[in-house]
């Protein structure tokens, strides 16, 4: 089991991101929005096109999404939850 970030940020603003929060996980850039629109999580915020709705999902080896979950802004994902869905698999 192997978890990612994904965000639209840049791979720069990503390295003080990693830094600030001491994460030990690949934070990815979505620069382009690719990641965003494969996902179906875009959406328009504040006159921005193409933001990504906080979501997560879970990704089997043989690249099949294996779980999906959607949260509010304000919200942050219960890593406990996505755990052990990973686990389940």
């Amino acid at each position: 089991m192997q978890p990612f970030a994904i965000s639209r940020d840049s791979p720069y603003t990503h390295v003080a991101w990693m830094q600030a929060l001491d994460l030990d996980f690949p934070l990815l850039s979505d620069w382009n929005a690719e990641a965003t629109h494969g996902f179906g999580v875009a959406f328009e915020h504040n006159g921005m096109r193409d933001v990504s709705r906080r979501s997560a999902f879970l990704v089997g080896a043989d690249g099949v999404v294996r779980g999906a979950w959607a949260y509010e802004s304000s919200e942050l994902p219960d890593l406990d939850e996505l755990i052990a869905a990973a686990r389940a698999l």
